[in-house]
């Protein structure tokens, strides 16, 4: 099969549609980015004259920063507007917002927002390329997309590995896009959480499921833990914070019985001694948490370099 040359999409709305191909083209540019990143010249003019705007409807540190710099370092003219500061506070909606970013002549906005689908809606009504921020439960494809150049970038493979992605499944729009991407790329997929944290459609990911952690990540590859979302919960889904470290965080005794060389994965922002315990996450010979967020930047920037590079194809694709 020959390697992609370009995206089928004008947009980066999930992982779920891409092809193999597509995401190791996706992952082969990023190493380019990662050595340029770290090269004494972080800079490039191929995004020039192009203008990326981050519409964040919900607060972000790590997401935000990485595509404002990858933006940068690429040479467009990046600009950054949240909800606190932009005209929805005065009541306007969120497709009038994106048609005015839209009239403005803006060649590729990056949108997060807290409903599952909302990104889709803005791509389906303007011309200029979307990529999903992360919305709502749903998808966030460039964390995804940056945990498995990691892995690779480690392990040097995807295709085979055992990994086990342990904590919120429910509220997790991470899990859903690593759970998408790593099936697709060959590797086998655990997901450990109790009952109450578990999706009810959990079956149609073809990932096998387990409620007790330490038999979860049993000969595992790879454990990514993920934050207790406690913001997005209604209701009571754990007993308490001390019982649920008890039972599902990450500590020593429970990493034991995963491969004596297992990494540790965690999106962030981490909650030490809820979901992870620091003596793991600080392990400098197994955490892969501080390359996770270096390669967040080289991944949004082979995303923004990719869908910016036809848009007189992608222009004009909106409603």
């Amino acid at each position: 099969m020959p390697a992609a040359s370009q995206l089928s999409s004008p947009h980066l709305l999930g992982i779920e549609g891409l092809s193999p191909a597509e995401i190791e083209l996706l992952l082969d540019l990023s190493e380019h980015y990662v050595k340029m990143n770290r090269s004494g010249n972080k800079k490039s003019d191929v995004l020039r004259g192009r203008t990326i705007i981050n519409v964040f409807f919900e607060a972000s540190t790590r997401t935000r920063t990485s595509f404002e710099l990858a933006g940068k370092r690429l040479g467009a003219d990046v600009i950054n507007i949240s909800p606190e500061v932009s005209a929805v506070r005065k009541g306007e909606t969120l497709l009038d917002t994106a048609l005015t970013l839209d009239a403005m002549h803006a060649d590729l906005l990056v949108v997060r927002h807290p409903e599952s689908g909302a990104v889709q809606l803005i791509a389906e009504k303007v011309r200029c390329a979307v990529v999903n921020g992360g919305d709502g439960a749903h998808e966030h494809p460039t964390q995804a997309l940056l945990d498995a150049l990691a892995i690779r970038r480690r392990l040097g493979r995807l295709h085979g590995l055992v990994v086990a992605i342990c904590g919120d499944i429910l509220h997790s729009r991470v899990a859903r896009s690593n759970m998408l991407l790593l099936k697709t790329m060959g590797a086998d997929v655990r997901v450990v959480a109790p009952p109450t944290l578990m999706p009810a459609d959990i079956d149609r990911y073809g990932v096998s499921v387990f409620h007790d952690l330490a038999e979860g990540v049993r000969d595992a590859d790879i454990v990514m833990m993920l934050r207790l979302q406690q913001e997005r919960m209604r209701g009571s889904y754990v007993p308490s914070i001390a019982e649920y470290f008890h039972f599902y965080g990450l500590d020593r005794a429970k990493l034991a019985g995963a491969k004596p060389d297992a990494l540790i994965m965690h999106p962030g922002p981490m909650n030490r001694g809820v979901e992870i315990d620091s003596d793991v996450a600080d392990d400098i010979n197994r955490s892969l948490i501080q390359e996770q967020v270096e390669m967040g930047v080289a991944v949004r920037m082979a995303c923004l370099d990719l869908l910016t590079r036809d848009l007189s194809t992608n222009q004009g694709t909106g409603q």
